[in-house]
């Protein structure tokens, strides 16, 4: 949305502004050019499943998450992270709902869907650790790019998923053992973990896997924020440089979805209703992870950019590290690993459509009023105008 103050409508040509006729050809058409690559990645990789051997040597999967990651990290102001971290109910209730809520709910739906306590719902204890391997590793790529489509607050998305990768990396194994060892057996569930004693998930394992993904996209946000705002200055980094590196997210999005799908496209058509049956409960998850923290948000009275950046960092999942700890320990063909890999799979349809939702809300209600969070960079909200719809506050 435009900082500059001027009326909005149907006639309003301003290029950051939400008319569809102002919107760029990739940005207007997203969803189809999403859906688009998700065929092109299945088609790939069932007619020629040899691709995902180049895939994975060439490392494509990571390469495009971080290019992705780079320009909304690349636009966040530095300087107000201070403040992020200052702002002690934000920061309490992302951990809230990333270390208690999200792993909890998780492993309810784990047990619901996969633990066979459910009449016609069999036991599938692989299936069952793949969501719980999921559910306990919080997200610290793909959200960024979908707090940016969203409008949320860059700072606030970068500095909660730093906050949440400092726990991640104390926390990860601890929380797998916690919720697939030690639960279950305690639940009456022994026959889910039979035969496994521990993971051996180390704390150095994470820290790698955090380090690729986001310390690397990280690094590369700060220093070119750093030279280009010292050599062009701040008005030139903003105005020229930002906006000409911003198309990159969404071609590298693209591009990660396509290697993705390539990667799993022959067991995407082989075995559809093992996707089907682990789509189900990764949708609730995101759905209501994502609206319980979203109205957590406003609850507190954030403002619509930092509310976002609270729903979405929670909603999402870190599954570059699930998929890395379960191939570690069970192997890259076993069930647990194939759960970790669809994880990603059904993100990117369910997050995207989340996206128009959060913008649909930020219309809807009226946030005059909600400042908690808000930084010097936010839009503010005109009290002269009045939102499209009505608050139910």
């Amino acid at each position: 949305m435009s900082n500059v103050d001027h009326d909005h409508g149907a006639n309003c040509d301003c290029p950051n502004c939400g008319d569809p006729r102002s919107m760029d050809f990739l940005d207007k058409y997203l969803t189809v050019w999403i859906f688009g690559a998700m065929a092109v990645g299945v088609g790939l990789g069932y007619v020629a499943p040899s691709v995902t051997q180049p895939i994975q040597d060439l490392h494509l999967v990571e390469i495009g998450l971080v290019l992705m990651m780079y320009p909304p990290l690349a636009k966040v102001n530095y300087g107000q992270l201070s403040t992020v971290f200052r702002n002690v109910r934000v920061l309490g209730l992302s951990l809230i709902q990333n270390w208690l809520i999200g792993p909890t709910l998780m492993f309810a739906l784990a047990v619901f869907f996969f633990s066979g306590l459910v009449p016609g719902l069999p036991a599938r204890p692989e299936f069952f650790l793949g969501l719980v391997f999921i559910g306990m590793a919080r997200c610290i790529a793909m959200v960024l790019v979908w707090n940016e489509l969203a409008e949320g607050s860059s700072e606030y998305a970068a500095g909660l998923v730093a906050f949440n990768s400092v726990f991640q990396i104390l926390t990860y194994g601890v929380y797998v053992w916690f919720f697939a060892l030690f639960l279950p057996p305690v639940l009456g569930m022994e026959t889910l973990v039979a035969g496994i004693s521990e993971f051996g998930i180390t704390p150095m394992q994470v820290f790698r896997a955090i380090a690729l993904f986001l310390g690397v996209p990280f690094a590369a946000g700060i220093l070119s924020r750093y030279v280009g705002t010292r050599t062009k200055g701040v008005e030139w980094y903003e105005e020229t440089f930002e906006p000409t590196i911003s198309p990159l997210t969404l071609i590298a999005l693209l591009f990660t979805v396509i290697v993705m799908f390539a990667m799993q496209g022959e067991r995407i058509v082989g075995q559809p209703s093992d996707v089907l049956l682990i789509a189900v409960p990764l949708t609730i998850y995101f759905v209501v992870m994502f609206f319980v923290s979203f109205g957590m948000g406003r609850e507190i009275g954030a403002d619509y950019s930092t509310t976002t950046a609270i729903g979405f960092t929670a909603a999402s999942n870190n599954f570059e590290l699930a998929i890395a700890a379960a191939v570690a320990v069970f192997g890259i063909g076993s069930g647990v690993a194939f759960t970790t890999v669809v994880g990603p799979l059904i993100e990117v349809p369910v997050l995207l459509a989340l996206v128009n939702v959060a913008l649909w809300l930020q219309d809807r209600y009226d946030w005059r009023g909600y400042t908690t969070g808000r930084l010097e960079n936010s839009r503010p909200v005109d009290d002269e105008s009045s939102p499209s719809g009505t608050d139910d506050d």
